[in-house]
C-alpha cells in the first residue's frame, strides 16, 4: 500500500479534506472540526503531512477517547465526530469524520469558523448572524411573523380572489374563492394565532407601504454601461409583491429591445425579446421572495446598454454559495410564504431549481450564462447582452430597421379580431396572432394612442371599440 494518502483516496487537501501531522496540532484540529461542521462537513487525516505523505502516529489506549473529549469540550454545540484508526503502509493514522451541522453555527473556543478551500478562516460577524437566524428560521421568517396593527380590512379581497382563481388554474390549488377572506388566508397559512402575518400584507395588502416602506421597488434605465451615466428613466414602484413583480416586468419590457422579423411561409411576425421573459420573471420573483425585509434597502432593477441587473437586499443564507446556485441545491427562501404564493401562480419554480432554470433559459435563448453576485449586502442576478458595441445597443438598431409593413399587418389583424369579438381578451389576441402577451400589449397601446381603438369600461368586464373612421 502506498504512503501517499492523497493518492490512496484520490483527492488532495480541499474544502472537505484536511491533513494534520500530529495530535500536537490540537487547536488547529478543533478549528477544522468547527469549520467543516459550518460548511459541508469533511475529514481530518491526522498523521499525514501537508503534501500527503503518511508520517504515522503512536496511538495509545486512551488516545482516541482523549481526542473525542477535547473536541467535545472545545466546541459549542458539542461535536462528536466519527473517529477511526487506519493503517497505511504499515503506519497508523487517525481519521476524524465531521458532518455538516443541522443545528446552527458551531463555535470553536467561542469563535465561528468556516471552510474556504484548504483553509479554515474565522467567520465574519454578518455571516455568523445569518447562520444563527437560519437556525431559528421557523421563528424568524419575516413573512411568517405577525404584522402589528394589521386588520382583515387591510386586505384587498379582489386581489386575493383573483389570486385564488389563477392559482387553481395554474397549479390546481384546492381553495375555494367563495370562502371568506379570513378562511382563505388561514388556508394559505397567512394567518397566525388569529392575526395577519407580514406575508398577508406584503402579498395582498391594500396599502402595503403603509406597513413596510422598504417593500417598494426601484427601477432605473441608465444610459451607457455604468451607474455614473445619466438616468434615462427612474421609477419608484409601490404596491403588493405581485403588483411589484408585474410593474417591474412592464418597466423592463419598456426598456429592452424586441427583435422582429418575417420568416418565409409564416403569416405572423416573429418576435423575440432581448432576454427571455420567463427568466426575467423568475429573477424578479426570487428577488422579492429572498430579500431581507429587515433591511431598509429596496429591490432594484437596473438596465444598462449591455446588461440587466436585479438586486435584492440580503446575501445568500448558509450553506448556499454562489457556486452551488449553478447545481442542485436546497430551496432556502428567506420568505417561504411569498415564495409559495409565487409558485402557485407560476411566477416562480419550486425546490431550488429557479437559478438553474434561469441559466437554462438564457442558454436556450442564445445568450451567455447569467451571473450571480454578492455586492455589499445585496444579491444580484445579471443578464448579459452580448450584442453591445461601445454604448450603442445593436439589438435596438435592428428593431429600428425592422419591417414597418409587418407592424402594420399585426395592427390590422388586431382590429379585425376585435371587430369580430369586441370582448376578446389580450391573452386570446396573443394566442390568435402567435405573439407574446407583451407584444400584443404594445400594439394595443399604439392603436389606442392613435385613436383607432378604444377601451370601454374596466379591464375585466369591459370591451373594445374600433373607431368608425377605420
Amino acid at each position: 500500500m502506498t504512503n501517499n494518502i492523497a493518492k490512496n483516496i484520490d483527492i488532495p487537501e480541499s474544502t472537505t479534506v484536511e491533513f494534520k501531522q500530529s495530535l500536537s496540532e490540537m487547536d488547529d484540529i478543533i478549528v477544522a472540526v468547527a469549520a467543516f461542521a459550518n460548511t459541508d462537513g469533511g475529514r481530518i487525516y491526522i498523521g499525514v503531512s501537508d503534501v500527503g505523505e503518511v508520517i504515522g502516529l503512536q496511538i495509545g489506549k486512551g488516545t482516541i477517547e482523549n481526542l473525542a473529549n477535547k473536541i467535545a469540550q472545545h466546541t459549542e454545540p458539542k461535536i462528536q465526530p466519527r473517529i477511526t484508526v487506519k493503517k497505511v503502509g504499515g503506519k497508523q493514522i487517525i481519521i476524524v469524520e465531521v458532518k455538516r451541522s443541522t443545528t446552527g453555527p458551531v463555535l470553536a473556543d467561542g469563535r465561528p469558523y468556516k471552510r474556504v478551500g484548504k483553509t479554515s478562516p474565522k467567520m465574519g460577524k454578518d455571516e455568523h448572524e445569518r447562520m444563527v437566524l437560519e437556525k431559528h428560521k421557523g421563528k424568524y421568517y419575516f413573512d411568517e411573523q405577525i404584522c402589528d396593527g394589521a386588520k382583515i380590512s387591510d386586505i384587498n379581497k379582489e386581489k386575493l380572489v383573483t389570486f385564488i382563481k389563477e392559482a387553481k388554474q395554474e397549479r390546481g390549488l384546492s381553495v375555494s374563492a367563495g370562502l371568506s377572506v379570513t378562511d382563505i388566508l388561514r388556508k394559505l397559512k397567512l394567518i397566525k394565532d388569529g392575526k395577519l402575518t407580514n406575508g398577508a400584507i406584503l402579498l395582498f395588502g391594500k396599502d402595503t407601504q403603509d406597513f413596510f416602506l422598504q417593500s417598494e421597488l426601484k427601477a432605473i434605465r441608465f444610459k451607457g454601461l455604468d451607474e455614473t451615466k445619466p438616468m434615462l428613466d427612474f421609477k419608484t414602484i409601490g404596491g403588493d409583491a405581485i403588483t411589484l413583480l408585474k410593474k417591474a416586468e412592464d418597466f423592463i419590457f419598456d426598456h429592452i429591445p424586441m427583435q422582429a422579423w418575417i420568416e418565409n411561409g409564416k403569416l405572423q411576425r416573429q418576435e423575440k425579446w432581448l432576454f427571455p421573459p420567463k427568466a426575467i420573471r423568475e429573477a424578479l420573483a426570487n428577488a422579492l421572495a429572498h430579500r431581507d425585509y429587515n433591511s431598509s434597502g429596496k429591490v432594484q432593477v437596473r438596465i444598462f446598454d449591455d446588461r440587466l441587473e436585479v438586486w435584492n437586499p440580503g446575501l445568500l443564507s448558509p450553506p448556499l454559495t454562489l457556486e452551488k446556485l449553478k447545481s442542485k441545491h436546497d430551496s432556502m427562501p428567506r420568505n417561504p410564504l411569498i415564495a409559495k404564493m409565487f409558485f402557485w401562480i407560476k411566477y416562480a419554480e419550486d425546490v431550488g431549481s429557479g437559478t438553474n432554470k434561469i441559466i437554462q433559459w438564457c442558454k436556450e435563448w442564445g445568450l451567455p450564462e447569467p451571473t450571480y453576485e454578492e455586492a455589499g449586502a445585496s444579491f444580484v442576478t445579471v443578464f448579459h447582452n452580448p450584442k453591445t458595441e461601445g454604448s450603442q445597443n445593436v439589438s435596438e438598431i435592428s428593431v429600428q430597421k425592422g419591417d414597418q409593413k409587418s407592424t402594420q399587418k399585426s395592427a390590422q389583424k388586431i382590429l379585425g379580431l376585435v371587430a369580430q369579438n369586441k370582448f376578446i381578451t389580450r391573452a386570446e389576441l396573443a394566442k390568435e396572432m402567435g405573439l407574446s402577451d407583451s407584444g400584443v400589449k404594445k400594439q394595443l397601446k399604439q392603436l389606442q394612442a392613435k385613436g383607432v381603438l378604444k377601451r370601454i369600461g374596466p379591464d375585466k368586464g369591459g370591451h373594445w371599440e374600433v373607431s368608425a373612421d377605420v
